[in-house]
């Protein structure tokens, strides 16, 4: 057995990255776990359009019958949005559903994971996971992957849900930069500003694709976290937001739910305490990222090409 026999891209993606093309990952879990359907499918689908539109390739990771796959086809995406049977597939999940033979949404770290492993370099999402409020030892594995990866990261920042001072410190103790577009403070996901400071800011995807570009050439193992404010006219302020968080906090520690079923819950409990307005946020949000991140990728990949 190899490695090809648990994870293949599709045939387009496999040319793209041998080529130097623009490839964009995307998680499948806002698919699985985020949204419900139909709205989940039409979102992943708007996201790949956007890529497609912003001249890259847009490869949603997922797992389809024991099998990672990279770049799912329409066929295969409409299958996730509809299983009732999926799984979240983080680095830990990864090996168990590939060997049961399951199916599953990768989240931002198993994302990472199989987009690396296939040759992908930039990777949009909503927000990523981090250090949980009123417990730092609930970590999420998407600090490590970030860690341990090559690769762009182009989010909301962290889910407002989490300890964002916490989450910056997390960032910091294992050296990856946090590179704000067009902004000096890091996003609260929902909100455009959290009066947390990132370690640079830069104002085009062309600056961008250099930074990492240099990073990745002079051997900084590791992710560049690249973090766009929601759309102003979607955000929700943080003073408005924050006490809603932190009633569902308090509700998720009452019914003792933990581990991966917190985050669900949390964004679920959120979502109706705002009359949805989050869920409108969170779309706006994964469709303002998908944007930026094809804009990097198809930066990376005209600096690749002068750069050999």
């Amino acid at each position: 057995m190899k490695a090809s026999d648990f994870i293949s891209s599709s045939a387009e993606i496999s040319r793209a990255v041998t080529e130097r093309a623009p490839v964009v990952a995307l998680e499948s879990t806002v698919i699985t776990h985020g949204l419900p359907y139909p709205q989940n499918l039409e979102i992943a689908r708007e996201m790949e359009s956007i890529v497609r539109n912003a001249g890259a390739l847009p490869a949603t990771v997922g797992v389809i019958a024991g099998r990672i796959k990279v770049g799912l086809t329409n066929d295969e995406l409409a299958q996730l949005a509809q299983s009732r049977t999926a799984v979240k597939v983080g680095p830990r999940d990864i090996a168990a559903t590939l060997v049961k033979k399951g199916m599953g949404g990768t989240t931002v770290a198993g994302t990472i994971q199989a987009a690396a492993h296939e040759g992908i370099r930039v990777f949009a999402t909503g927000g990523i996971g981090g250090v949980h409020r009123g417990n730092a030892t609930d970590i999420s594995p998407d600090l490590q992957a970030m860690a341990d990866t090559f690769m762009v990261v182009v989010c909301a920042g962290a889910k407002a849900i989490l300890d964002l001072p916490a989450t910056l410190e997390y960032l910091e103790t294992m050296g990856i930069p946090v590179v704000g577009y067009k902004t000096k403070e890091f996003p609260a996901f929902y909100s455009r500003s959290s009066g947390l400071p990132v370690s640079v800011t830069l104002d085009t995807p062309r600056a961008i694709a250099e930074l990492a570009q240099v990073q990745f050439l002079v051997g900084s193992l590791g992710t560049v976290l690249v973090v766009n404010p929601v759309p102003e006219f979607d955000e929700i302020p943080q003073q408005q937001i924050e006490p809603m968080i932190e009633q569902a906090v308090r509700e998720a520690a009452d019914r003792k739910i933990h581990g991966q079923a917190v985050t669900p819950f949390l964004l679920q409990r959120v979502s109706e305490l705002t009359a949805r307005r989050s869920e409108r946020a969170n779309l706006a949000l994964l469709r303002n990222n998908a944007r930026l991140a094809a804009e990097i990728a198809v930066a990376r990949s005209a600096i690749l090409k002068e750069w050999s």
